[in-house]
C-alpha cells in the first residue's frame, strides 16, 4: 500500500512540476496565441530576402538587412503583413495590418 502511494505521490509531483516548468519557461500554452515581435517579423523577412545567398555573402546580408540597412519595398512589407496576418479578421486585422505597413 505505501509503495502504491509514494508511485502516484511522484507521478503527481513530476506532472506538477513539468507544467509548472513550461509555464515559467517561456513555453507557449496551448491555445495561446503568440505575435510575433518587430525582431521576428523582420528576421523572418530578411530571411526570405536572402534566399539563394551562402556563407559570407549570406552573413552580411542578414547583419546589413536586421540592422536596417536594407530598405524593405511595400510590395515586401505587403507580404509579411499578410504571412503575419493569417488568421485575423475584421478589425483586428486592419488594425494589425496598418501598424505592420508603417514599421
Amino acid at each position: 500500500m505505501n509503495k502504491l502511494l509514494s508511485t502516484v505521490a511522484l507521478g503527481l509531483a513530476l506532472t506538477a512540476g513539468g507544467a509548472f516548468a513550461a509555464s515559467h519557461m517561456g513555453a507557449p500554452m496551448a491555445g495561446a496565441s503568440h505575435a510575433k515581435t518587430e525582431q521576428q517579423t523582420k528576421m523572418g523577412t530578411c530571411n526570405k530576402e536572402a534566399t539563394g545567398k551562402k556563407g559570407d555573402e549570406r552573413k552580411d546580408f542578414m547583419k546589413t538587412c536586421l540592422s536596417g540597412g536594407h530598405a524593405m519595398t511595400q510590395q515586401d512589407k505587403m507580404k509579411t503583413c499578410n504571412v503575419d496576418a493569417k488568421g485575423m479578421k475584421g478589425d483586428e486585422r486592419k488594425k494589425f495590418m496598418s501598424g505592420c505597413l508603417k514599421k
